[in-house]
């Protein structure tokens, strides 16, 4: 599929797109200039939950298309500051007027709490249509994916509509140790909404764009914090999964040991729902057929409860939150801890790890990445219908060719070299995993 078909949202690409109604970037939009959040019918959609939205469509106070063309919009308005989407479907709007014309011939007929929801999904996560699949980077532009990922399969049967592709911190965060969090030479820099400073990584537009109320949710990826980090950072919700649980197949890779695809949001309920669509057998992903058993029968969303936080013991490990006295980051988490407190939580505070110093010195976690990286990605590249590149060799090559479209000479790619010089599966890895049992016992 040529690359001009696909609607790109990066500065390298924008004579292709339509910007005739982009408005200032965020910081300096009068609120005035920014798209308006209410219906005709007085519903507001900003900040509304996955339950509000299909209230609002039974209720006739809202469409599909309605609310992707308010997306749509946000995202003209504000993605040139934050650069939370790097790509939006051109589909999208014709996939929420399916979505309406369904509900409209089936007005009593039981629907998935995600049909006619748009969802953004990293663009690490593969999708058969006229959207790219590019982990960020311009190596993998105009290559064509075999099929959907497994967790795009569940989405689209669940009738959601797949809005577009997020920026992320390009390659997972697995080609530099130099690039910033939330950069990608697609995408370019990343920033939170909130702060318009450091998002976090690698899920960073994942976060950014349910942050900024450009998408109701999103997919992201973690191998190591990618989706936990980014939502902590820009205040929303995501959701690790235990490995196996969600389908990694067609995800472009860093570890199948430790890769997972997991919901970010702005609520837990939102994504508990999220999660219980992608859940479930894939067999694609051998991992899923042993994690299957753990998927309650009827979803998460049925243990959601108001008072659920009655009598959970939570553990607060100060030296993650060291702010200082005084500091306003310090009175803020505080607040929270409070809030976690009246809610009925049972909070053990200055909670000591007694190893976290090894544990965060130790480098065989890098030493397995680096192994299983290149192997993992060479089969995902291999598996491809057609690709600029085919081997993890091809990708550094690439980006030495083109060294200032994607930024070498400032950001290197230590990360990949590291990795194109293992030779595989052997006495390394084993010997790496086998230290990461011993200083973290419930790791692998």
């Amino acid at each position: 599929m040529s690359q001009e078909n696909k609607l790109c949202l990066s500065e390298s690409c924008r004579e292709n797109v339509d910007f005739s109604f982009v408005k200032a970037a965020i910081a300096n939009s009068p609120e005035e200039m920014l798209p308006t959040t209410s219906t005709e019918q007085g519903f507001s959609i900003e900040e509304a939950t996955v339950r509000d939205l299909q209230l609002a469509f039974q209720r006739n106070q809202l469409s599909s298309k309605e609310l992707v063309e308010f997306y749509l919009e946000r995202i003209q308005t504000l993605n040139k500051d934050l650069k939370a989407a790097l790509e939006v479907n051109p589909d999208a709007v014709a996939q929420a007027n399916i979505a309406d014309q369904e509900r409209k011939d089936k007005p009593h007929g039981s629907f998935s709490a995600l049909h006619g929801i748009p969802i953004l999904l990293k663009d690490n996560i593969a999708t058969k249509d006229k959207l790219n699949t590019t982990a960020g980077s311009y190596a993998l532009l105009g290559s064509v994916v075999p099929r959907d990922a497994g967790v795009v399969t569940r989405l689209r049967k669940a009738g959601a509509i797949i809005l577009g592709k997020a920026t992320l911190s390009e390659w997972s965060n697995f080609r530099s140790n130099n690039a910033p969090s939330g950069w990608c030479a697609r995408g370019g820099q990343g920033k939170n909404p909130y702060t318009k400073g450091d998002p976090c990584g690698s899920s960073s537009g994942s976060a950014i764009s349910v942050a900024a109320n450009m998408v109701t949710v999103s997919l992201g990826t973690e191998t190591n914090g990618s989706i936990l980090c980014p939502s902590g950072y820009n205040s929303v919700v995501g959701i690790k999964p235990t490995v196996g649980l969600t389908s990694r197949a067609g995800v472009i890779p860093i570890s199948p040991r430790q890769d997972t695809v997991g919901p970010i949001c702005r609520t837990v309920s939102d994504a508990a729902c999220v999660l219980e669509t992608i859940v479930g057998i894939d067999t694609n992903d051998e991992a899923t057929i042993e994690a299957s058993k753990y998927v309650p029968e009827g979803g998460y969303s049925q243990f959601l409860r108001e008072d659920g936080l009655s009598g959970k013991r939570l553990g607060v490990v100060r030296s993650y939150y060291n702010f200082g006295n005084g500091t306003f980051m310090h009175k803020t988490f505080q607040l929270h801890l409070e809030t976690l407190r009246q809610r009925g939580a049972l909070l053990v505070d200055n909670l000591k790890i007694d190893n976290i110093v090894e544990i965060n010195m130790d480098q065989s976690e890098d030493i397995a990445l680096e192994i299983e990286f290149k192997l993992a990605l060479n089969a995902y590249l291999n598996d491809l219908v057609a690709s600029p590149v085919r081997s993890l060799a091809d990708v550094i090559e690439y980006n030495k060719n083109h060294s200032e479209q994607e930024n070498l000479d400032e950001y290197d790619q230590d990360l990949m070299l590291e990795s194109e010089t293992t030779n595989g599966f052997g006495e390394t890895l084993n010997q790496a995993l086998l230290n990461l049992k011993k200083i973290i016992p419930i790791w692998i």
